[in-house]
């Protein structure tokens, strides 16, 4: 009982962290863009246009960008468990002494080591060559479909609060009010994201609201001297 509650911790962990990294990056970006076209116009709705488009089109990048990248990772995983499995039956003498001195490597006897590779692979071999030699385990198999679902979502939940507090405040204070709502949420995400991976908060915290800051800052200059240039 007690393993199966820490692989799930363990599991939900790196879900936690990837959502949260998702969701940084859609306020980062769709704050950034929108504060940079509120310096350069007094128009609340060419900046809510600006926060709408950034959410869709960076909802769609993430989502492509993570598809096609797991798919790679999973054409190679396919590949490397196809070979492994042609090895297994055209050499399974030298895959079994492979396996036993991976155990071995790991600071099992040699007697041990064999041992434990001839009884896992009678069960599974290549289950047991895929995860101890191959590092891949049911947890960690490419899916890009749910990645890439995953990405899309967790970036706009992310693009969704500076869109909403754009459209909540007060059209005079939308300048003042992205940034500063956007930094809030940033500095929230950093402290779940440190909790969940068991490390202090103040550092992370502040890591991601700095970096957050930078980003509004520098488009804000930008979108104020195109602003004055045109």
């Amino acid at each position: 009982m007690h393993r199966h509650i820490e692989k799930q911790s363990i599991e939900r962990i790196g879900w936690l962290r990837a959502a949260v990294l998702g969701a940084n990056d859609g306020i980062i970006s769709t704050a950034s863009l929108m504060v940079g076209v509120a310096s350069a116009s007094t128009s609340t709705s060419q900046v809510l246009v600006a926060g709408f488009a950034s959410l869709a089109a960076g909802a769609m990048a993430m989502a492509a960008g993570e598809y096609v990248s797991v798919s790679s990772q999973a054409d190679t995983e396919a590949a490397d468990l196809a070979r492994e499995r042609r090895e297994l039956d055209d050499q399974p003498e030298h895959e079994l002494v492979e396996l036993a001195e991976i155990y071995e490597a790991r600071g099992v006897s040699k007697e041990l080591a064999l041992q434990v590779a001839r009884q896992l692979t009678a069960h599974d071999a290549l289950h047991t060559h895929a995860r101890d030699e191959l590092g891949i385990t049911e947890t960690s198999t490419a899916q890009p479909v749910q990645a890439a679902l995953t990405s899309a979502l967790t970036f706009s939940a992310g693009a969704i609060v500076p869109v909403l507090t754009a459209i909540l405040a007060p059209p005079a204070s939308i300048q003042l009010a992205i940034p500063v709502i956007s930094l809030i949420f940033l500095a929230a995400l950093g402290t779940v994201s440190a909790r969940a991976g068991g490390a202090g908060i103040i550092k992370p915290t502040i890591r991601v609201a700095f970096w957050g800051a930078m980003a509004m800052v520098v488009t804000g200059l930008v979108g104020a001297l195109i602003g004055k240039a045109l």
